[in-house]
């Protein structure tokens, strides 16, 4: 994902894309809130289509190498 990257000196580090402080997670965010990706390169021109996909790529393949450990209930290390 070239157009994703990390520098800690722009956005405290957060993934942005390439030549903007535009942080993934901004961009998901727009998305979460029902916005679709022409109207977030219509507000923020210096994105294009492919930027917008490489977020949702990149946010992708995070919770891909994401692990999750489930903790025992209280009641069941009580009684195990």
């Amino acid at each position: 994902m070239e157009q994703i990257v990390i520098d800690e000196g722009v956005c405290r580090g957060k993934p942005v894309i390439k030549g903007t402080r535009i942080t993934v997670e901004f961009i998901l965010e727009l998305l979460a809130n029902n916005w679709n990706s022409e109207e977030i390169i219509e507000n923020y021109p210096q994105l294009k289509e492919d930027d917008v996909l490489a977020a949702l790529q990149y946010a992708t393949s995070i919770l891909k190498e994401e692990n999750i450990y489930i903790l025992p209930k209280k009641d069941e290390v009580l009684s195990g």
